[in-house]
């Protein structure tokens, strides 16, 4: 709501010059919802600038290796893990982007076509798929699928995708998404009347468990070297005793990937040695990555404990703060929401902390 009586109206020309058309559209449609008035952020429309900064990187990375405009309406044929599972994950995300637009929910609309594109497709499917743009040894040699051959599928499937995400994303970025549609290559038809995704495919769960451990995996590593400290390039050995079928084959297929994702060299099928090592969950797997002349582990587990005392202190304080009805109902509110917001920071931080030490043993 908006009255120019009080001098709260928005200028949308201003926030255009700013940001752009495209960021200012992105946001009235992810914040409309029935039911609630749509509340001017503009951070959140500096977010969504980045988020069309974020298309356009990736559309220069798909040109810089030979990924143009796909001629095809329907998906490519995928024989490779990582590119059967983007193709699923697109067919899930339209199926959902179907869904809302039927029920006219614009901004879950928007925010599946976001999560699709800023987080599967330019965070994870793009980063998976380097090693085989540029034709390093293939986990597929020997099943009938050559070096050559598996860079080839991955650009059409890359290119694919990324035409399907600008077809989606049109009509709530029409500037953009035009002007890299064109950038990408000569196709039969322009985007403004191109035909609504019909990928003709289907999820593969194989692939699907296969990528999501693979994901899982990394996540948990980089989250683990946050914790305790370790440099984010550092590369270390892992051991994996019992692997399930699905983390055994993610392992052997996708060996390069996940040295670079995750600066895991080897993932060895045996116990680890005896000493302090932090362990890592990908799925229902147990990784331990073992940590003598990796970092001090008495240092370490000094200062996380320290941390950890610190921020268990904060949040009783606040917990008692928030327990006093004094408090709760003579505060301002702002000053309230602001006691609660920092007790759930505290506690969060608390158990972070208190995981890292279980890392250590």
């Amino acid at each position: 709501k908006m009255s120019k009586s009080k001098g709260n109206v928005v200028d949308p020309l201003g926030l255009i010059d700013k940001y752009g058309a495209d960021a200012l559209r992105f946001f009235m449609a992810a914040m409309e919802s029935q039911g609630r008035d749509v509340k001017m952020d503009e951070s959140r429309v500096e977010g969504y600038r980045n988020f069309a900064t974020k298309l356009w990187n990736a559309t220069r990375f798909c040109q810089a290796n030979g990924i143009g405009a796909s001629q095809s309406v329907a998906a490519p044929t995928a024989t490779h893990a990582v590119n059967k599972w983007i193709v699923g994950e697109l067919v899930e995300t339209l199926a959902e982007l179907d869904r809302a637009m039927a029920d006219l929910r614009f901004d879950a609309a928007a925010n599946a076509i976001y999560q699709f594109t800023w987080g599967t497709f330019c965070d994870w499917y793009l980063e998976l798929i380097k090693p085989m743009l540029s034709e390093e040894p293939s986990p597929l040699q020997g099943r009938g699928l050559g070096e050559g051959e598996l860079a080839e599928e991955t650009r059409a499937v890359a290119g694919w995708v990324l035409d399907q995400i600008l077809v989606m994303l049109h009509p709530f970025m029409p500037f953009v998404t035009e002007e890299l549609w064109h950038a990408q290559g000569e196709r039969p038809y322009e985007l403004i009347v191109a035909r609504w995704p019909e990928p003709q495919a289907a999820v593969d769960p194989a692939a699907k468990a296969e990528v999501d451990w693979l994901i899982a995996l990394t996540s948990s590593i980089r989250a683990a070297k946050n914790e305790l400290g370790i440099a984010p390039g550092a590369r270390l050995d892992a051991f994996l005793a019992e692997p399930s079928p699905t983390a055994r084959t993610a392992i052997e297929r996708n060996g390069p990937a996940i040295e670079r994702l995750a600066r895991l060299p080897s993932i060895r099928f045996e116990p680890a040695p005896a000493g302090a090592a932090m362990q890592v969950t990908a799925g229902g797997d147990l990784i331990v990555v073992p940590l003598e002349g990796v970092i001090d582990i008495a240092a370490e587990k000094a200062r996380l404990s320290k941390a950890l005392e610190s921020a268990r202190k904060e949040a009783k304080a606040l917990e008692g703060r928030l327990a006093n009805p004094n408090f709760v109902e003579r505060a301002k509110p702002e000053a309230v929401e602001k006691a609660r917001a920092d007790h759930a920071h505290h506690a969060a931080e608390a158990e972070r902390l208190e995981a890292a030490l279980a890392r250590l043993g």
